[in-house]
């Protein structure tokens, strides 16, 4: 595909719910896929629809602060979580990255709480027997039991939706990445995430900040020297999942 016609491409819908976290590095992926993004920014009043609108073939879902449930704190997600669900029920692939990945689990019937542990900046994961299998995650480039991620979070899953599985883990954070259904998938980390974000991210200190027993600057410097290996890993994946959305948007017509 060469055109730019929205009639020609699959649209991915995109809940941005933090003005520090656009969909950057996915965001050039899925258009190099071939895909066009709706961009909707829930967090400064952007509608968020309830239900997948007919001309949407893909739901992507970022990161921000609030908790999955804190509704009061964030009185969207309560859309979020109602359009992920209508997405589930219709078959219309999702992918939620970090609060993203948490709001998919709650809208399911998880729950996310405080976690112990708080990972913040180049954080390693492994993949399942049930990930090795998957066919998105077996995309990730990178050894299955040592793939870099960034990470930023102190909630985490501690509950998944029935029927859930288990597709990337490691000691800290049990459920880093899981899939529902056939193409519903819920991401612990940032894989949108390039080094000049993380780098603003990191000036800033917050509460998982402060629990990490790191600093901004480690951090940042962590995930600067890790880019190359951290695009090469993610990257495949994102591009899997975008062929998700193409099978889907195929199949309607």
């Amino acid at each position: 595909m060469t055109t730019s016609d929205p009639t020609l491409h699959p649209t991915v819908l995109v809940i941005q719910n933090d003005p520090t976290d656009p969909p950057l590095l996915a965001g050039e992926w899925l258009g190099e896929a071939g895909l066009r993004l709706e961009l909707v920014e829930a967090w400064s009043g952007g509608p968020c629809p309830t239900a997948v609108p007919a001309s949407v073939s893909g739901i992507l879902v970022l990161g921000g602060t609030p908790n999955a449930h804190d509704d009061i704190a964030a009185p969207w997600l309560p859309a979020v979580r109602a359009l992920m669900a209508d997405a589930v029920d219709n078959d219309v692939p999702v992918l939620g990255l970090c609060l993203g990945g948490q709001l998919l689990a709650a809208a399911l019937g998880g729950r996310v709480e405080l976690s112990a542990n708080t990972e913040v900046g180049l954080v390693y994961v492994e993949r399942t027997e049930a990930g090795l299998l998957d066919p998105v995650m077996a995309q990730i480039d990178a050894p299955g039991d040592r793939i870099p991620a960034t990470q930023w979070h102190q909630d985490q899953i501690v509950e998944l939706p029935e029927g859930a599985l288990v597709l990337l883990t490691n000691p800290a954070c049990r459920v880093q990445a899981f899939r529902y259904g056939a193409s519903a998938y819920g991401l612990q980390m940032h894989p949108e995430i390039d080094a000049r974000a993380f780098d603003e991210w990191a000036t800033e200190v917050d509460d998982a900040l402060l629990r990490s027993g790191t600093t901004g600057a480690q951090a940042a410097a962590e995930v600067r020297l890790a880019q190359g290996p951290l695009v090469a890993a993610w990257r495949p994946m994102i591009l899997a999942w975008a062929d998700l959305v193409w099978a889907y948007a195929t199949d309607r017509r």
